[in-house]
């Protein structure tokens, strides 16, 4: 059985990708930020099919707080097969306005966070040659308006991915990551509002439709195991082809017409 911890695993992408590796036995250390709701909501289910799971709480601005909460998470596992790097903010500012305590949040919870996980969870990780998997985004990869911070801690982590595979490798432990596109959440469900048509957003994808978290979960279950051994230091990007489209327009000239990062960044 794989011993496996998910952080932001209380909503969204994280709560798929610890829903799938729990229906393939293994057991989940279900991390969350604030509220425990969410997390406590995906330990009960994981409970309820027979499996092994249990809630735990770090605020990804404190370094202190994330290296706790792997050692617990180790402790409560007995061990660590698999980390996964899930947790994150967004936010789209343009850049005159952006405030020094925005970019370090975002820097803080995206790059700093995940960075120094994985150094505390690396001695668990080099003793069950386990696997790292590192989530980024397509905004590491193409440009969109307003997201010159998001964007950069994107694209960070696909090169600290790279990198850490490298340094990694010879050690036993496996590097690997993900850049998900257009995902359906929580979050965005609750920002874009209940008559959002997204069937009609689906059509600007080339796959059809928008993706939901199982689509991620189903990758990170895969690139964690035997399977995916051969895949080091490389993002897979899972985004229905959105980035193999050649966009030509004026689309982009245009500012967004919804904030993210409410609730999670100072001064939005």
């Amino acid at each position: 059985m794989k011993r496996v911890l998910v952080t932001g695993a209380g909503t969204g992408i994280g709560r798929g990708i610890a829903l799938a590796f729990a229906r393939q036995g293994a057991a989940v250390a279900v991390h969350y930020s604030h509220s425990s709701a969410g997390a406590e909501a995906v330990v009960k289910e994981i409970i309820a099919a027979g499996g092994k799971a249990a809630a735990f709480k770090a605020d990804f601005g404190e370094v202190p707080a994330v290296q706790a909460m792997a050692r617990e998470a180790v402790g409560f596992l007995g061990g660590l097969d698999v980390l996964v790097n899930n947790a994150g903010i967004t936010m789209n500012r343009p850049i005159g306005k952006v405030t020094v305590e925005q970019f370090d949040t975002l820097y803080h919870v995206n790059v700093r966070a995940p960075y120094f996980l994985c150094q505390a969870a690396l001695p668990a990780l080099e003793q069950s040659r386990g696997v790292i998997l590192n989530l980024s985004s397509i905004h590491g990869y193409e440009g969109f308006p307003d997201h010159s911070v998001y964007a950069g801690t994107r694209g960070a982590i696909v090169a600290f991915t790279r990198q850490l595979a490298i340094e990694l490798a010879p050690r036993g432990v496996r590097v690997a990551g993900i850049a998900p596109g257009a995902v359906r959440v929580e979050n965005q469900e609750k920002l874009f509002g209940p008559d959002t048509d997204w069937t009609a957003a689906g059509r600007g994808i080339p796959a059809g439709f928008v993706g939901v978290p199982q689509d991620i979960g189903a990758v990170a279950v895969f690139l964690a195991s035997e399977a995916g051994r051969y895949i080091v230091g490389q993002t897979l990007v899972v985004d229905g082809g959105t980035t193999s489209w050649m966009p030509f327009g004026e689309q982009f000239k245009a500012p967004m017409g919804v904030q993210f990062g409410k609730g999670y960044v100072p001064g939005l």
